[in-house]
């Protein structure tokens, strides 16, 4: 079920007025069974994957707290095993045996082992993490062993985050399953600007460049300099505006229930460094990442080659969680080494801008830094989006390639061949209208920074007020592109 799509505007507008008035005893069973069916409306078989992980991670955090000494660790690896192999068996095993496949072959061998024809669980990346984090808590002593299994299973399955997060973590989202919340009308209307303005970065930005960025991301050998950079900076708009779209739903959505998710993006592409964006960008993965493998490797407590490892594995691990391809462990090492070079590089940094007299927090110094941490972000991207080293290759080696007398020359011989090539394989309207929404999101973005547009926006005149949304459901509805053959590009994680 699309957070973009009829039958979720139907689900939840039956589900969330049922839960305010339905006794406080039942809206655990509402909200699980209506999570059973809002997974299963993808797959239903696979709902089994999750029940079978469930009650293996709620018994392990009992068995954990319940233990002493070398018990309690034995529980933790047994849940850890559990949730890891089923990721790794689902999402890595046709990888790894084309890898094995490739490196027998190389030595004159063969593999026999076949490859499973298989679709990956939705979400699996993003509920496997969150349940990872519960009976880590509990072996850490931060979270008692939840005794309700219910409420352990809602944990898992809340649907507004189930299967693209933000991945919370169980300090913050148990509580909140046993508190009694009511109907609050400000409360409500926050959630559901939020929910809107999430659909808009959807339907209107994200949707729209996904047409140009898949014209030329899936045959990128056809095209050279002009199309290439066009679609790599419009992927790297869609991509953000896609996820974060996403978690925007997901926040209001359970918003407008009382529940508070946390915060998954923070006007990333403001960024003045590396390090900034990964504070900005899918906040409760990267300190997910921070808090389980990071801190535990050694973080920054340690001399410095050591910390670059340590920050260099966790994202090269990271770089494998999102996709079992090679692109995305190259994306992963790439901003590893991005950020490596930072630290490297830091001393020399510091000495040029106090010989220069250098202010980073100089406002022409902090545009410069924010177009180059941009650019540095965007070429990344190449990786992630391309389908293979391949592509990547070629895009990375011909963005820069000098084309205006050859597309002269295609003017004259083939006037429409020419401007399908020019906008992306669709026409002047829709291209200039993804420029335009592309400006207007980073107008926000930079005015919401804090949250201080929608404060505003709610302290402001009733005509001003309501003129917005109403401006804001016209634009959806008219300029929105909904094609449900379009997925969140994180339901693939």
């Amino acid at each position: 079920m699309l957070f973009n799509s009829l039958h979720f505007l139907l689900f939840f507008i039956i589900v969330t007025p049922l839960y305010f008035v339905i006794p406080k005893k039942y809206k655990t069973h509402l909200l699980l069974a209506a999570s059973c069916y809002f997974y299963m409306s993808f797959l239903p078989v696979y709902i089994l994957i999750l029940v079978f992980t469930i009650i293996i991670d709620y018994y392990a955090g009992i068995w954990i707290e319940r233990s002493q000494g070398h018990s309690r660790k034995l529980w933790l690896v047994l849940s850890l095993i559990s949730n890891i192999s089923i990721l790794c068996f689902f999402k890595y095993y046709n990888f790894l045996n084309e890898n094995i496949s490739l490196a027998l072959n190389h030595f004159g061998y063969t593999n026999h082992i076949a490859m499973l024809s298989m679709l990956l669980p939705i979400g699996l990346s993003f509920h496997t993490f969150q349940a990872m984090s519960y009976t880590i808590e509990v072996y850490r002593g931060k979270q008692p062993a939840e005794r309700n299994f219910l409420t352990y299973s809602l944990y898992v399955l809340f649907y507004p985050q189930l299967v693209a997060g933000p991945i919370e973590r169980p300090q913050n989202l148990l509580t909140q399953f046993k508190q009694d919340h009511v109907f609050e009308y400000q409360r409500v209307v926050d959630g559901l600007k939020l929910m809107a303005w999430g659909l808009f970065k959807k339907v209107v930005i994200a949707d729209r460049l996904a047409e140009m960025v898949n014209y030329v991301y899936n045959d990128p050998t056809s095209f050279k300099g002009f199309p290439l950079i066009i679609a790599t900076l419009f992927f790297a708009f869609q991509i953000y505006c896609d996820f974060s779209g996403y978690s925007d739903i997901a926040i209001g959505s359970a918003q407008v229930m009382g529940f508070k998710l946390m915060k998954n993006f923070d006007a990333p592409y403001f960024s003045t460094s590396i390090s900034e964006f990964w504070r900005r960008w899918h906040i409760s993965l990267s300190t997910w990442f921070k808090d389980y493998l990071y801190i535990p490797l050694g973080g920054n407590r340690v001399v410095k080659w050591r910390m670059c490892y340590n920050l260099f594995i966790t994202f090269l691990i990271s770089g494998l969680w999102h996709g079992a391809n090679w692109t995305f462990i190259i994306w992963g090492a790439v901003h590893g080494a991005y950020l490596v070079f930072n630290i490297l590089t830091e001393d020399y940094r510091i000495f040029f801008n106090e010989l220069f007299h250098i202010t980073p927090q100089n406002k022409p110094v902090k545009l410069f830094n924010g177009i180059v941490t941009f650019c540095l972000v965007a070429l990344a991207w190449v990786f992630f989006r391309a389908a293979s080293f391949a592509h990547a290759k070629h895009v990375l080696s011909n963005l820069f390639t000098a084309t205006k007398p050859q597309y002269q020359l295609l003017k004259i011989a083939n006037n429409d061949v020419y401007s399908k090539l020019i906008y992306l394989g669709t026409n002047m309207f829709n291209f200039y209208t993804a420029i335009v929404s592309v400006i207007l999101l980073l107008v926000i973005d930079y005015v919401q920074r804090g949250n201080g547009l929608r404060a505003r926006l709610t302290a402001s005149n009733p005509l001003i007020k309501y003129t917005c949304y109403a401006g804001l459901v016209a634009l959806i509805f008219y300029f929105g592109v909904f094609n449900s053959n379009i997925q969140f590009i994180y339901f693939q994680f």
